[in-house]
């Protein structure tokens, strides 16, 4: 589509849900997949359904050091009249009737035994051995495939893997596990003014491109860091489509409709801009577009606005892309201790820092003993310090006009979680 900038300025604004859902209608997850060690394949995307091959436990174990019996040879058993059993001695095979074997917790319990009778409950009396507790079948035993069953599905594809899901693997026998690649996402920050050190007066260090490039990684991705482009259309075009082999291609800077913010033109020109101009704020310049089946996510250049863009619509594009969904950011409640002031019709992400009450980190019991949600800059998207200085955000929904002081707020943790 064509793209004039200058005559179409932001007279409508996309709202945010809409953005990032035409988005994500432009992104394919990229299929492509690789076996990992299971050491190595933590907060990596199952590719593949999973069962087990083998049950978990694969032999039926003793749950309780003791002696291993049939069940029916201590029926009546009790304090005042103990049930008499023969010693068969350690690691027998099979177990005769009116038997017992002597078993640690988590070895095998022989054939022909079906319970465990607890070692506190059992006294050798010469060659024999008393017990004075009943037990039923299958007391004090775990019974093959009492974890996992032979066959048993236990991942599908799209899983993110925990630590304990490594582990379940593990004890099914699997040394490696097929994921999808991590999803590649080239970061070019642009801008003329940009330097890595040493500014002079109208000079600017490069942060957007580091900061992006890292929550890349964090949200799973492998980041492509590249130098700074300078504001010229035909350089900016040749950088985009150097990475065009890439996921997702993410600029920072350059996306608003002022004389030097190009972007959206060689967007435009090298393929299609679907949504230029969100509701919200900060930094509602977001552009974003395609390009021979890559999507292209230009963010705003004031950090602030970056970040904030960056975690709406490149954190979902680039999780559907490596075959999964951007689930919602972990939340913490607090009460606001000054109002966070709204424009209707926008979407507004309030930069707050939490100060637990004296009750403790989790706020006591009612609302009254909730931490305090402070808002450590109202305004200002190029103030880096307020986000780097809060532990998360509140979110004003469009239909409401900022939030007073005193109200109960979710506080989105966006730096927690992948």
């Amino acid at each position: 589509m064509s793209h004039d900038r200058r005559e179409t300025g932001f007279k409508r604004r996309t709202r945010v849900a809409d953005a990032r859902s035409t988005l994500l209608d432009a992104v394919s997850p990229h299929g492509r997949t690789e076996s990992v060690p299971i050491a190595d394949a933590d907060q990596r995307i199952v590719a593949e359904p999973m069962d087990a091959s083998d049950p978990v436990p694969s032999y039926d174990r003793a749950a309780m050091d003791g002696y291993a019996v049939r069940a029916e040879d201590t029926f009546g058993a009790s304090d005042r009249s103990p049930a008499v059993l023969r010693a068969a001695g350690t690691e027998v095979e099979s177990l005769a009737p009116g038997e017992a074997a002597r078993v640690h917790t988590g070895s095998a319990v022989p054939d022909g035994a079906d319970a465990v009778v607890m070692i506190e409950h059992v006294e050798a009396v010469g060659d024999e051995l008393e017990a004075f507790d009943a037990v039923a079948a299958g007391e004090n035993v775990g019974a093959t495939g009492e974890d996992v069953a032979a066959g048993q599905r236990l991942f599908d594809p799209g899983h993110v893997l925990r630590p304990s899901d490594l582990g379940l693997l593990k004890s099914v026998g699997l040394d490696s596990v097929p994921v999808y690649e991590r999803p590649t996402v080239a970061v070019i920050p642009t801008g003329e003014e940009l330097v890595q050190s040493d500014p002079v007066p109208g000079e600017v260090i490069e942060t957007n491109g580091l900061t992006v490039s890292r929550l890349v990684e964090r949200w799973g991705g492998e980041a492509r860091y590249r130098d700074v482009v300078t504001d010229d259309a035909a350089a900016l075009a040749a950088a985009i489509e150097r990475d065009l082999d890439a996921d997702v291609v993410v600029t920072t800077g350059g996306s608003s409709v002022g004389e030097r913010d190009l972007l959206p033109e060689v967007v435009a020109d090298i393929g299609e801009v679907l949504v230029h101009g969100v509701a919200l704020k900060p930094g509602h310049p977001v552009c974003l577009g395609r390009a021979d089946d890559t999507p292209i996510v230009s963010l705003p250049g004031y950090p602030v606005a970056c970040i904030v863009n960056a975690a709406q619509f490149l954190r979902p594009a680039q999780k559907r892309s490596g075959g999964t969904t951007a689930d919602p950011f972990p939340t913490r409640r607090a009460r606001l201790a000054r109002k966070v002031p709204s424009e209707p019709g926008t979407r507004t992400f309030a930069r707050v820092s939490i100060e637990d009450s004296d009750d403790g980190p989790d706020g006591g019991e009612g609302d009254a003993d909730l931490p305090a949600a402070t808002p450590t800059r109202a305004s200002g998207s190029g103030i880096l310090s307020s986000v780097a200085l809060a532990d998360g955000w509140v979110v004003v929904p469009e239909p409401r006009e900022g939030i007073e002081a005193g109200a109960v707020v979710d506080v989105e943790l966006w730096e927690v979680t992948p």
